[in-house]
């Protein structure tokens, strides 16, 4: 793709062939530059599209951090009532030993039992909790993986998009560079050559 260039010049131009070459050359070079801005569109809808690409990403990774959020935060409420369990099973631990533990019956009666299913119970309620709360966790933890996953895609898109835009500058600055060389030589054009009939002449006045 012809930029810039020397249009056939001398003496000759005034003939109708040199003309002729003279239009096919700025002819050629007309279309040098629409085929340029051509290029330079195509990577600009590219870089857009990179863009597009990006946003919706960029839209996904801070739901999935949201969501981490959240999840992390129902981990911590499901550990908050942990140590009043913990202290309730030791309270009832403790005033239920004395009797469970007591050599004057041979079987503990139908309250320290009771108690003891009681105490049994909370420390079910205990381990399930710290299950849910891990549970949680492991959630939080592979949305927020998926997120820095997704971050790492989007800054590929950006670096592709940047590309693209420099790809789309300097094929603009070449069709700039290649018109204004263009519309020079034809302003600089001899009327003859330019196809401009020569002005004519003004009769005499008597």
């Amino acid at each position: 793709m012809a930029e810039g260039g020397t249009a056939p010049s001398g003496a000759a131009n005034a003939s109708p062939a040199a003309a002729a070459r003279r239009s096919r050359f700025l002819g050629q070079q007309y279309a040098d530059v629409t085929k340029l801005r051509e290029i330079a569109a195509r990577h600009e809808r590219t870089a857009a599209r990179f863009h597009q690409r990006i946003s919706r990403l960029n839209t996904r990774i801070e739901k999935l951090r949201h969501q981490a959020t959240v999840l992390r935060e129902r981990a911590d409420k499901s550990l908050a009532s942990v140590p009043s369990l913990e202290a309730e099973v030791a309270r009832r631990a403790a005033s239920v030993a004395p009797a469970a533990g007591s050599p004057a019956t041979d079987r503990p009666g139908s309250d320290v039992t009771a108690e003891q299913l009681r105490i049994r119970k909370i420390q079910q309620r205990i381990v399930d909790l710290h299950q849910r709360s891990k549970h949680l966790e492991l959630r939080a933890a592979q949305k927020t993986q998926k997120s820095a996953e997704l971050k790492v895609k989007a800054d590929q898109l950006l670096e592709a998009a940047r590309l693209a835009e420099q790809e789309a500058a300097q094929h603009r600055q070449r069709a700039d560079r290649l018109q204004l060389l263009t519309e020079q030589e034809t302003n600089a054009l001899p009327p003859a050559a330019s196809g401009e009939a020569p002005p004519a002449a003004s009769p005499p006045s008597s």
